[in-house]
């Protein structure tokens, strides 16, 4: 599948800081200075965003504008199913990264008997539940709604039915709950877990590489390795938070953490993930411009991109 697609999703709703909507044009803007014509020759279509409910009140304070996510939810899984259906490889930009869901819906929607594995390079685990979350920011919750994971054994919050409701909404979208199991998840370079996603994370025995993983074995083997243990999938799915990179260099995101990996090391893994057959969506999420200097995280961004696209059509 030579042809790609750019799904642009400028939505930051569900992240407690402002900016991240502003990300894609921040891209765009690299791409510009680097005088590159990326975005000339891909075809893209932009989601349309519900960054409106920003000016409204929060709705609940354990699930935060959910109402607007499961509308994205819907118009993302549509919009990467048609992609897929139509043999072209989706590439989604987006803003905060609780819309990722959306995504893992759209191609179980396209592919709704195939195994589905996930790699998620992140420094953070993204697995809370209107139950467990201590912000209420749904961009930490993506991988619960798509593992249909509530976590009531470490249960903090006491949603109302509202919120309960609206929850089982958001991880049925695309009529298949859950999308994936746990055994199907690799995370790359996670490092700020809480204690009740910790508990997740050992119960199920959910594969991690850390940072020190890649420094010490290098991308080529980490990429393999992750691979392999999704080599009883049929389709894999990449999502990519520029956080994942070190707090030196992701000023530009809303939760940057120190202990990362290098923009090179990055590029590398996401170079190396793509080009596996199995591969069939790459997703880049959080950059924030509002909070850089110089668009560096725009131009780190922009370069992996450019790199992903030139293995896809190469």
């Amino acid at each position: 599948m030579s042809k790609i697609k750019f799904i642009e999703v400028k939505s930051e709703i569900g992240a407690g800081t402002r900016g991240a909507s502003m990300g894609i044009d921040a891209i765009k803007v690299a791409a510009l200075d680097f005088g590159s014509n990326l975005f000339n020759k891909v075809d893209s279509i932009d989601i349309p965003n519900e960054n409106k409910l920003l000016f409204e009140t929060q709705g609940s304070p354990y699930a935060k504008r959910i109402k607007g996510i499961i509308t994205l939810y819907e118009r993302i899984g549509k919009a990467v199913c048609d992609t897929l259906k139509g043999k072209t490889f989706p590439i989604v930009l987006a803003g905060d990264h609780s819309t990722a869901g959306g995504t893992i819906a759209g191609i179980k929607m396209a592919y709704p008997k195939s195994k589905l594995g996930v790699i998620w390079i992140d420094a953070h685990a993204d697995i809370h539940s209107p139950y467990t979350t201590p912000t209420g920011n749904v961009h930490g919750m993506p991988l619960a709604a798509t593992l249909a994971e509530d976590n009531l054994t470490n249960r903090m919050n006491k949603p109302d039915k509202e919120t309960i409701d609206l929850w089982n909404k958001l991880k049925k979208v695309g009529g298949i709950a859950p999308k994936i199991t746990y055994k199907d998840l690799v995370y790359i370079c996670v490092r700020d877990v809480e204690p009740e996603e910790t508990y997740l994370l050992k119960k199920h025995k959910v594969k991690m590489f850390s940072t020190s993983d890649v420094k010490r074995k290098g991308v080529e083997k980490i990429s393999r390795d992750a691979l392999s243990h999704l080599s009883h999938c049929s389709h894999i799915y990449v999502s990519f938070d520029v956080d994942s990179m070190d707090s030196s260099i992701s000023k530009g995101t809303g939760t940057p953490v120190r202990n990362g990996i290098t923009e090179k090391e990055a590029g590398g893994l996401c170079v190396r993930l793509i080009q596996n057959e199995k591969v069939c969506c790459f997703e880049m999420a959080e950059v924030n411009p509002t909070l850089d200097k110089e668009n560096q995280m725009a131009e780190n961004a922009f370069e992996i991109l450019q790199r992903v696209v030139s293995q896809k059509i190469s």
